[in-house]
């Protein structure tokens, strides 16, 4: 479906097939994919709670963003889309687009300029990294241990990981590649530059797999963003990877003895997609809904929720306190500098390039 023009403004118009659509002959309803836990309640208490009361419009909750290409590609061949907006990392954008399952975007059409009249494309910058892309976050994937199984040296280093001498017990990894090759690489005596130069060859994949073998069987798999925080709360594992806002929910909120390790934590952007294929009057409200979930005020209200940097340059200055603790969120953010003094950059090109290839290579690795 071609878009010929966009008005989103006030009176709530879409222009898609050079048709403006009202808001009363917008779908109704819509299902938005995302991750689930801490950071879908952030998605809805600062973007579907206010859109809702705004259109009366019925918004369901789907928890599938891990599987969304794979989902994706499935509805594409039956040629039933059932979504309407996905929350996807850049990397799953970057697939989706390339595989024409996800529509293009033109920012300063299709979103909302900043309060002083900045465009939507130089306010969302370099987060802008695909055709079909709508930023939301910036966030990382750290570490998280338990303060009381850890003794009276807490791990500095995501190379702790590795170490089951010095902190023994069970870790939770997330059962994919992505992050736990980078890292076993890094505590191999990888240099941070050459990390993907190395993961680009057969020989690097193999090494860091062999890294991984060192602590296998200690390891629990992990597929859903919820699980190291419970597995955490219940003392079942030492440490474990998940999202930094995750971590934060399981300290700030939950108040479990968790700390959390920055070192290395992998930056990472996560946004909205809009699959391709809608029927006009679902389309006409997945723009309607991102032009208004991705305006400068609701990305700073979603740091009310999760410590989650907001993607427009615009929406920083207004993050506050969190809404229920009232706690300063800035010193919480994986962006705050005493945090990032040893980030790793997550590269999401490698990653849309290679990432079926070294899946089939660690899932094969798993299975042994």
């Amino acid at each position: 479906m071609k878009l010929t023009k966009l008005l989103l403004a006030s009176s709530a118009l879409t222009m898609a097939t050079g048709m403006a659509i009202a808001e009363e002959e917008m779908a109704n309803e819509m299902t938005i994919v995302s991750w689930g836990g801490a950071y879908s309640n952030s998605q809805q208490q600062a973007y579907h709670n206010p859109y809702m009361e705004k259109t009366g419009v019925n918004i369901i909750n789907d928890e599938s963003s891990a599987e969304a290409v794979s989902k994706l590609r499935a509805m594409n061949e039956a040629g039933n889309i059932t979504w309407d907006v996905v929350d996807v990392v850049a990397a799953d954008a970057l697939r989706l687009c390339d595989e024409g399952l996800a529509m293009e975007i033109d920012a300063d059409e299709m979103l909302a300029a900043a309060p002083d009249g900045t465009p939507a494309s130089e306010d969302f910058g370099d987060l802008l990294v695909g055709d079909c892309f709508i930023p939301q976050i910036v966030y990382s994937t750290t570490v998280g241990y338990r303060t009381d199984m850890v003794g009276d040296t807490p791990p500095t280093s995501i190379c702790a990981l590795f170490d089951t001498e010095g902190y023994p017990g069970k870790r939770a990894l997330e059962k994919r590649p992505i992050n736990n090759m980078e890292w076993a690489l890094l505590c191999d005596g990888v240099a941070k530059d050459d990390v993907y130069d190395v993961l680009e060859t057969d020989e690097g994949q193999q090494q860091a797999l062999d890294k991984l073998d060192t602590i296998k069987d200690d390891v629990i798999w992990w597929s859903a963003g919820a699980d190291t925080p419970q597995l955490l709360a219940d003392g079942e594992i030492v440490m474990g990877s998940t999202y930094n806002g995750r971590l934060f929910s399981v300290i700030e909120e939950q108040k479990q003895p968790v700390g959390m390790l920055w070192d290395a934590q992998v930056f990472d952007l996560d946004g909205w997609i809009i699959p391709a294929g809608l029927p006009e009057d679902r389309l006409a409200r997945a723009l309607d809904y991102v032009y208004f979930a991705t305006d400068t005020q609701r990305l700073a209200d979603q740091s009310k929720w999760i410590s989650y940097g907001p993607a427009r340059a615009s929406s920083a200055p207004l993050v506050g306190t969190h809404a229920e603790l009232g706690i300063e969120m800035a010193p919480h953010m994986p962006t705050d500098p005493e945090n990032a003094k040893n980030t790793f950059l997550y590269n999401y090109e490698f990653w849309a390039d290679y990432r079926d290839d070294i899946d089939a290579k660690f899932q094969a690795w798993l299975a042994q």
